[in-house]
């Protein structure tokens, strides 16, 4: 596949999957709806502009089948066919293989597949064939209110003898707004075959006018059955950088074949295609001034979208401004370090006004990374879809707070994550049609998918209403493989969480989408890698709610800075619940991990001085700060609680992978390195702490761990 110059080729691409994903919510929009019209013409636009922009920048495959599907829509749109499931079918396959082509992946077995599957449901010439006569075609539907007209009028020989003054018609035209008349003379014969009489003119005329369509056909009222009109809207939308190529094949003035022909050249296509006698200078001038009208239009360029006002910018460009603004706020923190004991109240002042215009920097470009999750969720309608027919079942999605807010690195890691969980959801979760119509059920399942703020975090559920999770089973599995004693009391959400640990699996058969065990702990592991936490609820017979709980962003957070010995440490302040004085018995007993009573509750704690192998005295008044993670909690002594602390997050590097205690770092005012604790980490190791102190006491307390009686 051939391409033009990668920065134009970088835009057609991402163009090219904004308007994939567009067409594939029109196309499943369509499947409850096939007569919408509107969704109709959203998938017609789609494929008018991948077909048109890649054969622009040189995506010559991609134009080339695209042209197929597109030709199959176009007498949709007509209603010359209509929109059967078999069509929605084949087109949500071309949709794929349209995404390989993007990708660079040709499979030309697939593509002949497709196109014979494509001609079936297209008769009479199939996909390919051309455009009938405009005069048979059923009216378009129109915009609301176009304001730019293409008219091709060709009247019959002999209306001037039946008295009809041509000239008169075309100034009725020019009384509706404003009219550019292109005459094309191709049609008169040579001298000696002419007839005086007789009218051979064709005529182009781009009408600008706030007049509807209906005052146009007027002017023709009384020669319209001796003439061709052809009058049509002309749509500046997301396609509205019409190149004089796609203008020419929309008009039916030239093919796609001698279009890509010119364009090898590298030379002006006008220029070409009047030299090779393929079309008129007069229809070039026509298109031209077509082309001109769109540029007049307030419209908006490859990237940007008008409804929002929203500029695409490249992710790399983000990801380096979060990275200036992250180096801004520790200079501005070493600033304020240094004026900390100054009596310059002007030097004060000044360092004062610079953290406020970095707080509010900060701010401004975190929300600029910020990208509704909406942009997420609409992909799993065709999971949804695929899905649950490969498995035979009836299955509703609704989704609600599509409008809520993440940090684009969390919204792309967290594609594959949700897939496990929907995907489960189906399988496992919702029963067969005839299950649910036994239970009382609805035959369709529910699965629904919802976003919420909650403080600096957003929490994303995946609900259905199906058997809901076999307790029993998940503890005869953990038991089996030694993850849990026959005996041991457990909290019913660390019971449910069993199913995270890798090759965990309750399924009795494997299908074709779930039931080996893998998956469930790649989505554990992803999500803790992002700071989250994951909840199960389950209620038999009801159905399952899984919530994840994010961080909004992962680039600069709030951090509780520590003090262990002589080195800093920073908690994220999300995971931090209170802090609490060592007590005089717990400071006395020096055997790695017990218990502390909060209130009532018992919360196992962990010494970081000895996990840290910290030889300095420990302070005389320790503190002990408690972090939780989903429904466990555990407590970290340190030596003092320093404070809360803007966090820039930097990684650690491949040579400190293996560390696991930690999952970044951070540089403060003086120029010191404060390591990032991992959370769901040191909760892991305070629990498997407190489990070797119960052994060594003899005390079955397990069921105090993860803060049951909290």
């Amino acid at each position: 596949m051939n391409a033009g110059p990668s920065s134009h080729a970088d835009v057609y691409l991402a163009e090219a999957e904004d308007l994939l994903a567009d067409m594939e919510a029109g196309l499943l929009d369509l499947e409850g709806n096939p007569r919408d019209a509107d969704q109709i013409n959203r998938v017609f636009r789609a494929l008018h502009t991948i077909k048109g922009s890649g054969a622009v920048f040189g995506f010559t495959q991609v134009a080339d089948f695209t042209h197929h599907v597109e030709s199959a829509f176009q007498r949709a749109r007509d209603g010359e066919i209509p929109v059967s499931p078999g069509l929605l079918e084949v087109t949500l396959a071309a949709l794929d293989h349209i995404r390989d082509l993007l990708d660079g992946k040709e499979d030309r077995a697939r593509e002949k597949s497709l196109l014979a599957r494509l001609a079936t449901h297209v008769p009479q010439g199939g996909a390919a064939s051309s455009r009938p006569d405009k005069k048979a075609k059923p009216p378009r539907p129109e915009p609301e209110s176009p304001r730019h007209w293409r008219i091709r009028l060709k009247l019959g020989p002999q209306v001037m003898a039946f008295g009809t003054n041509c000239l008169r018609l075309l100034d009725e035209l020019r009384a509706l707004g404003d009219a550019v008349i292109i005459a094309l003379p191709e049609g008169i014969p040579p001298l000696e075959h002419m007839d005086p009489v007789a009218c051979y003119m064709e005529w182009d005329i781009i009408l600008t006018t706030e007049q509807p369509r209906s005052a146009i056909e007027d002017v023709f009222m009384f020669v319209a059955e001796d003439a061709t009109i052809g009058i049509e809207p002309i749509a500046y939308e997301k396609d509205d950088s019409k190149r004089l190529g796609e203008i020419l094949v929309e008009r039916g003035d030239i093919d796609l074949d001698n279009l890509m022909g010119a364009l090898r050249q590298q030379r002006p296509v006008g220029e070409l295609l009047v030299q090779a006698g393929q079309v008129s200078p007069e229809k070039i001038v026509s298109a031209l001034v077509e082309q001109s009208k769109a540029r007049e239009e307030p419209k908006t360029p490859m990237g940007v979208d008008a409804g929002h006002g929203s500029l695409r910018v490249q992710a790399e460009r983000l990801d380096s401004l979060m990275d200036q603004v992250g180096e801004l706020v520790i200079a501005q923190a070493r600033l304020r370090q240094l004026v900390a004991d100054s009596e310059d109240l002007n030097l004060r002042a000044v360092a004062e006004e610079i953290e406020r215009l970095s707080s509010d920097l900060r701010e401004t470009t975190m929300g600029i990374r910020m990208v509704p999750i909406g942009t997420l969720f609409g992909r799993f309608r065709r999971v949804v879809r695929d899905v649950s027919r490969s498995l035979g079942k009836t299955v509703e999605l609704t989704m609600d707070g599509e409008d809520s807010e993440l940090d684009k690195t969390v919204i792309e890691r967290l594609n594959d994550p949700l897939v496990h969980l929907v995907r489960n959801c189906i399988d496992h979760g919702l029963e067969t049609t005839e299950e649910r119509v036994r239970e009382g059920k609805p035959e369709a399942g529910r699965v629904h998918l919802s976003a919420a703020h909650s403080g600096a975090q957003v929490l994303i559920s995946i609900t259905d209403d199906g058997r809901g999770m076999n307790r029993s089973a998940i503890r005869a599995k953990a038991e089996e493989r030694g993850l849990l004693a026959p005996d041991a009391q457990i909290p019913d959400g660390d019971l449910l969480a069993f199913v995270f640990h890798p090759g965990f699996s309750t399924a009795r058969e494997v299908s074709a989408v779930s039931g080996r065990g893998v998956g469930m702990d790649v989505v554990k592991r992803t999500i803790d890698a992002l700071r989250g936490t994951i909840e199960i609820g389950s209620t038999p017979g009801e159905g399952t709610t899984i919530t994840l709980k994010l961080p909004l962003t992962l680039a600069i957070i709030d951090g509780l800075l520590v003090r262990v010995g002589k080195g800093l440490y920073v908690l994220p302040l999300s995971t931090v619940e209170e802090c609490v004085e060592l007590s005089d018995d717990a400071r006395k007993d020096q055997r790695g991990c017990d218990f502390l009573n909060i209130r009532g509750a018992l919360v196992p704690f962990l010494r970081l001085r000895e996990r840290f192998k910290v030889s300095t005295p420990p302070d005389p008044f320790q503190k002990v700060v408690v972090v939780s993670s989903g429904t466990s909690r555990v407590g970290l002594v340190v030596d003092q609680v320093v404070g809360q602390h803007q966090t820039v997050i930097k990684s650690l590097g491949k040579l400190m992978a293996d560390v696991r205690e930690f999952s970044g770092a951070t540089i403060l005012g003086d120029g010191t390195v404060a390591l990032i604790m991992d959370v769901p980490r040191l909760i892991e190791m305070g629990q498997t702490g407190a489990d070797d102190r119960r052994l060594q006491s003899g005390v079955d307390d397990r069921h105090l761990i993860a803060g049951e009686t909290r």
